[in-house]
């Protein structure tokens, strides 16, 4: 994948931290207020479903704010790359495998927390996007995973 000059990076990692932050913002104030009744009124295997995806909600607005903090740390001088290219520094996987908009329980949530479900969902998949343009590695080769990974096929 072609690298994105750093001044744009720079502009798209800004634009994409604030828009990260408003939707947590949001997000909170959704599951403080208006999420709470709404979750009252749901099925108790829905409610189930509506933790389970606010946690999953945070989790991925979370993940992304923190690459994309490391990321301005970088643009700023306060970081090296190679620094934030530490795998505990990569975003990772955000989604359980189904792909995205497709998992049928979503049904079962309100409006709103469906809309938060699929807002973060975009804005997680922008940021790995940009992770890939800016030309993080794709794997950290001395993991022990990925040494692991290595003796089994070279087992097999």
């Amino acid at each position: 994948m072609e690298q994105v000059p750093a001044a744009l990076t720079a502009r798209l990692v800004d634009q994409l931290y604030h828009e990260a932050m408003d939707l947590a913002e949001e997000t909170r104030s959704y599951f403080d207020s208006m999420g709470q009744e709404e979750r009252r009124l749901l099925a108790p295997m829905a409610r189930v479903v509506f933790s389970c995806e606010s946690l999953k909600i945070t989790t991925r607005l979370m993940h992304a704010i923190s690459w994309l903090l490391v990321q301005k740390a970088v643009a700023a001088g306060e970081m090296t790359p190679e620094d934030a290219n530490r795998s505990d520094r990569r975003l990772g996987l955000a989604n359980s495998g189904v792909p995205i908009g497709q998992d049928e329980r979503l049904a079962m949530l309100p409006e709103a927390a469906r809309a938060l479900v699929a807002r973060s969902e975009d804005l997680f998949e922008r940021a790995c996007r940009l992770e890939q343009q800016v030309g993080q590695p794709e794997a950290d080769v001395d993991s022990p995973a990925r040494a692991l990974i290595s003796r089994l096929e070279a087992a097999f």
